[in-house]
C-alpha cells in the first residue's frame, strides 16, 4: 500500500486530485492510542506555496507549533513523520525546513528513538537545522566522503518508507517541482532499511576516527 503525491510550482494553485480519499487525522502532537490506519494508494498534485493562512487555535490548546487541521501534501508529510511510535531513521542530504525540524524534535520529546544521517558539507549551510537537532540530544552521523550523500528518505517504525526527490528545505517545499512516495510495501521498505544501516555503520565515528556531530561542541556546529 502506497501514498504518492507531487509538488507543483507556486505560480498557480492546482486543486488536489486524488484517486482515493483516505482520511488524515489532525496533526496533533500527542500520539493516538488507536492502531495506525493502513495506507490507501493515492496520487495527487498539490502546490505547497503559497502557504495557507494560519489556522485558528484548536479548541484545546496544543503546545506544539506545527500546523493543525490543514490538509495539504506538506501537512500529510508531517503527519506521516509524527505518526512514529517506536523509531524514526532519517537519511537526508539537506535539512533546513523549520516545521520538519519541529516535527522531529516533537518526536524526540515524546521519547521516540531517532537516528539521522546527513551530508557533512550541508550541515554548515545557512539555516541548517542539524545543530538544533544535535543540541536536543538526537544522534546525528555525517557522511564526509569524496562525493555527497544525496539520499532523501525516512523510515518510520521500521515499516513505513517516505522517499522521493524532496530535500527537507524551504525552497524544495515552497518552490520546486518535487515528488514524495510513502509506502509500507516490504519489498520497497526493506532495501532502504538495509541502506540506512549500512551508511550508519560506515559513518560510525569510532570506526572512522571522526567525532560524531552529536558529540561535537556546539560552537563547531551551525
Amino acid at each position: 500500500m502506497s501514498d504518492y503525491y507531487t509538488v507543483d510550482t507556486p505560480s498557480t494553485v492546482t486543486p488536489s486530485l486524488s484517486l482515493s480519499a483516505p482520511s488524515y487525522p489532525p496533526l496533533l502532537c500527542p500520539p493516538s492510542s488507536s492502531p495506525p490506519l493502513p495506507l490507501s494508494p493515492s496520487f495527487s498534485f498539490l502546490p505547497l506555496s503559497p502557504s495557507p493562512p494560519p489556522p485558528p487555535p484548536p479548541p484545546s490548546p496544543c503546545p506544539c507549533p506545527l500546523p493543525h487541521n490543514i490538509n495539504t501534501s506538506f501537512t500529510r508529510l508531517l503527519g506521516h513523520i509524527l505518526s512514529a511510535s517506536s523509531s524514526l531513521d532519517l537519511c537526508v542530504f539537506a535539512f533546513t525546513n523549520l516545521d520538519l525540524s519541529r516535527a522531529v524534535l516533537a518526536l524526540h520529546t515524546r521519547g521516540i528513538p531517532i537516528r539521522i544521517l546527513t551530508d557533512m558539507d550541508y550541515t554548515l549551510i545557512t539555516g541548517s537545522q542539524i545543530g538544533a537537532i544535535r543540541r536536543a540530544g538526537i544522534c546525528v552521523r555525517c557522511d564526509s566522503g569524496a562525493v555527497h550523500m544525496h539520499h532523501k528518505f525516512a523510515v518510520v517504525d521500521g515499516r513505513r518508507l517516505i522517499t522521493g526527490s524532496l530535500n527537507w528545505t524551504l525552497t524544495a517545499i515552497q518552490s520546486n517541482k518535487e515528488n514524495i512516495l510513502v509506502t509500507e510495501e516490504p519489498d520497497l521498505v526493506l532495501p532502504f532499511i538495509t541502506e540506512f544501516q549500512r551508511l550508519w555503520d560506515v559513518n560510525d565515528p569510532a570506526r572512522r576516527h571522526l567525532p560524531s556531530i552529536a558529540e561535537k561542541p556546539a560552537s563547531l556546529v551551525l
